[in-house]
């Protein structure tokens, strides 16, 4: 039987946390147990902790991520560090990878797919559709072929998602927090209130708009607005 890896993250700068944490949720084969910023405070819970991998930074202050392995040699580490010079001393401690900031997911992947080689275990196939309530009863959705979703001017809890065949399916009584959940999030991102849209569908941007390189018949491509409090996890996903 295929199981997750479960992981613990730890790193000392927050923006970098979010970022691996983003990361590791994308890929099926992690649960993410638990996120720390300092290594005592991951050492002081460890003992009540059940994790199989460790992914953590190496240069933090009062204790590094090389003197926290010195404590967890019988569990797997992979080490995440802007700094080459390490790569001996982590690979000593018999790391499973040492993977060089500025981190990108294709790399974490590599990284995840030689512990599960290790370990002869399967990774875990991704799901490319899900079944939904629609105006034509269940539907398979599938991912690429989503343009973009957007509350219904009929009815507020219902979403209308734009396929690239430019056909149409309204997604019945279901929220965007629950699209989101259901989405994989990298491909998709929320944009303002009433819209999510495609990754794939992206041509440019700037600070309040987005153009796309989808169109509706004989129109010119789509146009839609960029709000500021969905803008900064935008560009974060731009930047994977």
């Amino acid at each position: 039987m295929t199981t997750k890896l479960r992981c613990l993250l730890l790193d000392d700068e927050l923006p970098s946390l979010q970022y691996l944490k983003l990361l590791c949720q994308q890929i099926p084969d992690l649960e993410i147990v638990k996120s720390f910023i300092s290594p005592k405070d991951l050492l002081a819970e460890l003992p009540m902790l059940e994790y199989d991998l460790l992914i953590s930074d190496i240069e933090m202050p009062d204790l590094n991520g090389l003197e926290l392995a010195e404590q967890l040699r019988d569990k797997p580490i992979i080490f995440i560090t802007a700094y080459a010079e390490y790569a001996a001393d982590a690979f000593d401690l018999q790391a499973v990878d040492y993977i060089r900031k500025p981190l990108k997911i294709d790399r974490l992947k590599q990284a995840i797919q030689k512990l599960l080689s290790i370990r002869g275990s399967k990774p875990i196939e991704e799901k490319n559709f899900v079944q939904l309530n629609t105006d034509q009863g269940k539907y398979l959705l599938y991912f690429d072929q989503i343009a973009y979703i957007q509350t219904s001017s009929l009815d507020s809890r219902d979403k209308i998602v734009r396929l690239l065949d430019q056909k149409e399916v309204t997604l019945k009584n279901i929220s965007f927090d629950k699209l989101i959940e259901i989405l994989p999030e990298m491909q998709f991102c929320r944009i303002n209130k009433k819209e999510i849209i495609s990754m794939n569908i992206i041509s440019s941007f700037s600070h309040d708009e987005i153009k796309s390189n989808f169109s509706l018949g004989t129109d010119a491509p789509l146009v839609f607005t960029l709000s500021e409090i969905y803008k900064t996890t935008f560009i974060q996903k731009l930047s994977l």
